[in-house]
C-alpha cells in the first residue's frame, strides 16, 4: 500500500510515532489510509451540513476495514460572492481545492480519498486532482437545496436576482422583493435550479466517480447518508482491487457526461470545467466537443433556469439512471465506481416521469442545452445556454453598449441606458482580463427582471453563473485583455447573433478590427497574491481557464 511509507518499517518509525499522537494503533497500521476531503464550511448553505456526510463516509471507511483521515478543503459561494471582488476569486478557487488535495493527499501518503463536496468550483475542483492523482477515489456531492415558495410559486437564489432588477423599474415594491429574499433560500444545500453545482453533481455521477442516485438526490433526503456510507465502504474496496479514476473516466466517460449536459440544459461552466477536469485525465475534450454533440443530442428536461422544474423533480422522475435510460443508444460504454457498466445502469433505469423526461422524439428542444457559437467577435469559440434563450434572441442584431467594468454595466442598466435592440458587451472579465473570470449574474438577471430578455442581449469574456437566462454569451476567446477582436468593439457597432447557425460576429472587416486592436492599450488591472500567480498561469476560456 502506498501508506506503507509511513506506517511500515523501521525508516517510518517518526511517522509512526506521530501517528500514535493521533490515537492509532498497531492494528490500525494494517489498515489501508483513506484521506476523506471535506469542503464544510459554516458560510456556503451548500456546505453547511457536509460534517454529517463526512462522519457517514467515516462510518462506511471503518466498517469496511479502513483508516479514516479528514481534512479541511476551502469552498466559496459564488452567489455571496457575486457582484463585487469576490466573485475573482471564484474559478481561482478550483484550481487552489484542486491543489489543496493533491498536497494532502500526497503529503500523508494516502492509499485512496473520498471527496464531499457541493458548490460550483469545489465538485470540479475535486475532479481534477482525482485525475491528476490517479489513486482510488470516489466523490460524494451534498445535494441540492429545496425549492422555496411565496405565493405559490416556486423559488430559488435566480428568483432573489431577477426579483432586483423588477423592483428597479418599479414592478414590485421592497416588502415583496424582502419576501423573495427570505423565502427563495429555505436551507441547506446547493441552489436548486439547474445550476453550477448540480449540474456537476449530475456529470459526476455520468463519469462514474460518484454512486448511482449521488448526482440528484437532495440535501435534505435521507438517501444522502446512505450513499455516503456506501461511498465509505466502496473506497476501501476500490483500493484494495487497484482501481483508480482513469480507469473509470475515460474519453467515453467524458463524451457521456456531455451527452448528459446537453440532455438537462446544464449550466455553460461545464464548458470550462469539463475540458480542464478531461485534461487532467489524460483524455481531453474540447469545445468542439461540445458542439459536436449538442448538434445531436436533444434538450429532454426543462429544470430552471431553463424551465420550471426543480432537481427535486429530476431526482423524482428517475434521477441521472433515468437520462442515461432515455440516451442509452448514443451512450459509450464506462465503468462507475460502484461497479455496473454504464450502459447496464442506463437500460436496468426507469423513467418515472416522461413529461419532466422527455422521449427523444418529444424533446423540450431539438438540440442540446448549450450552444458554441465563433465568428470574427470571438475566432476560438464562446458558449450560450441555447435552452435558457427566449426564441426570439435566437438570431438577433443589435447596437453595441460597450463597458469596461461590470459595476458599470450594472449601473447602466439600472438606470435605463440600456434599451431594447442593444447588445451589452462587457470585457476585460476574462480569465487574465479581471483576473477570475467573474460570473456575471447580477447584469443578466436584471435585463430579465426588467422585461428585456427577448431584446437585449449581453456578451462577455467572463462567464456566467448557471442561473443566467437570456440571450447572454459568455468565454468569449481571444479576451480582450490578449487583445481578441472584443477588445476592438465600440459604441454602435453592429453585432450578428445567430445561434442556429453558430454565429457570433461583428460587423467590421478583419482590416478594421487588426486597425483598431492596434490603438488598443488593454485595461490591467493591479493584482497582488493569488490573482497574480492566476493571470500569470491561467489559459483561456476556450481552452476551460486551466493553468500551464
Amino acid at each position: 500500500m502506498r501508506s506503507d511509507a509511513v506506517k511500515k518499517g523501521v525508516n517510518a518509525t517518526p511517522a509512526r510515532s506521530l501517528l500514535r499522537a493521533d490515537g492509532l494503533t498497531d492494528e490500525d497500521f494494517e489498515k489501508p489510509f483513506i484521506g476523506i476531503a471535506n469542503s464544510w464550511n459554516d458560510i456556503v448553505p451548500g456546505h453547511i451540513h457536509l460534517n454529517e456526510i463526512t462522519e457517514a463516509v467515516r462510518q462506511g471507511i471503518i466498517e469496511a476495514g479502513g483508516k479514516p483521515f479528514v481534512f479541511g478543503v476551502p469552498a466559496i459561494c459564488d452567489g455571496i460572492a457575486m457582484g463585487h471582488n469576490g466573485m475573482r476569486y471564484s474559478l481561482v478557487s478550483r484550481e487552489v481545492i484542486a491543489d489543496c488535495c493533491e498536497v494532502m493527499v500526497e503529503g500523508h501518503a494516502f492509499d485512496g480519498w473520498v471527496g464531499v463536496t457541493n458548490c460550483d468550483k469545489v465538485t470540479p475542483g475535486m475532479l481534477m486532482a482525482a485525475g491528476r492523482m490517479n489513486i482510488p477515489a470516489i466523490m460524494v456531492t451534498g445535494g441540492a437545496m429545496e425549492a422555496g415558495h411565496m405565493d405559490g410559486e416556486s423559488l430559488d437564489l435566480q428568483s432573489v436576482f431577477e426579483a432586483l432588477g423588477a423592483y428597479s423599474v418599479g414592478k414590485v415594491d421592497e416588502e415583496y422583493v424582502k419576501g423573495i429574499e427570505c423565502a427563495a433560500c429555505p436551507g441547506k444545500g446547493s441552489c436548486s435550479g439547474l445550476f453550477t453545482a448540480n449540474t456537476m453533481a449530475c456529470l459526476t455521477e455520468t463519469l462514474g466517480l460518484s454512486m448511482e442516485g449521488c448526482g440528484t438526490c437532495l440535501a435534505t433526503d435521507d438517501r444522502k447518508l446512505v450513499i455516503a456510507k456506501e461511498t465509505g465502504r466502496r473506497i476501501v474496496e476500490l483500493v484494495r482491487k487497484n482501481i483508480k479514476p482513469r480507469d473509470i473516466a475515460t474519453t467515453a466517460s467524458f463524451r457521456n457526461a456531455i451527452r448528459v449536459d446537453m440532455a438537462i440544459g446544464g449550466s455553460t461552466n461545464t464548458a470550462l470545467h469539463i475540458p480542464a477536469i478531461s485534461k487532467e485525465f489524460g483524455a481531453p475534450v474540447t469545445l468542439e466537443t461540445f458542439d459536436e454533440i449538442s448538434r445531436k443530442v436533444p434538450h429532454i428536461t426543462s429544470i430552471r433556469p431553463a424551465g420550471a422544474y426543480t432537481i427535486r423533480d429530476l431526482d423524482e422522475a428517475g434521477g441521472i439512471p433515468a437520462v442515461l435510460n432515455r440516451l442509452q443508444d448514443s451512450l459509450e460504454d464506462a465503468q462507475t465506481v460502484g461497479g455496473r457498466m454504464i450502459k447496464q445502469i442506463a437500460k436496468s433505469a426507469k423513467v418515472l416521469n416522461a413529461e419532466v423526461l422527455r422521449p427523444l422524439d418529444r424533446p423540450f428542444h431539438e438540440q442540446g442545452g448549450i450552444a458554441v457559437l465563433k465568428g470574427n467577435l470571438a475566432p476560438l469559440g464562446s458558449v450560450v445556454k441555447q435552452a435558457a434563450v427566449d426564441p426570439k434572441m435566437m438570431k438577433f442584431s443589435g447596437r453595441a453598449k460597450v463597458f469596461d467594468s461590470e459595476d458599470d454595466a450594472r449601473d447602466a442598466i439600472i438606470a435605463g441606458k440600456v434599451v431594447a435592440g442593444d447588445v451589452v458587451v462587457l470585457r476585460y472579465a476574462g480569465p487574465k482580463g479581471a483576473p477570475g473570470m467573474p460570473e456575471m449574474l447580477s447584469p443578466t438577471s436584471l435585463i430579465v427582471g426588467r422585461g428585456l430578455g427577448d431584446s437585449v442581449a449581453l456578451i462577455t469574456d467572463g462567464r456566467f453563473s448557471g442561473a443566467s437566462r437570456g440571450g447572454a454569451i459568455g468565454h468569449v476567446s481571444p479576451e480582450a485583455y490578449e487583445k481578441g477582436p472584443i477588445a476592438a468593439v465600440r459604441d454602435g457597432d453592429i453585432i450578428d447573433i445567430d445561434i442556429h447557425e453558430r454565429k457570433l460576429d461583428v460587423r467590421l472587416s478583419d482590416k478594421e478590427i487588426n486597425d483598431r486592436l492596434a490603438k488598443v492599450k488593454p485595461v490591467d488591472r493591479p493584482v497582488t497574491g493569488v490573482l497574480k500567480k492566476y493571470r500569470a498561469l491561467v489559459t483561456n476560456g476556450a481552452n476551460g481557464a486551466y493553468l500551464e
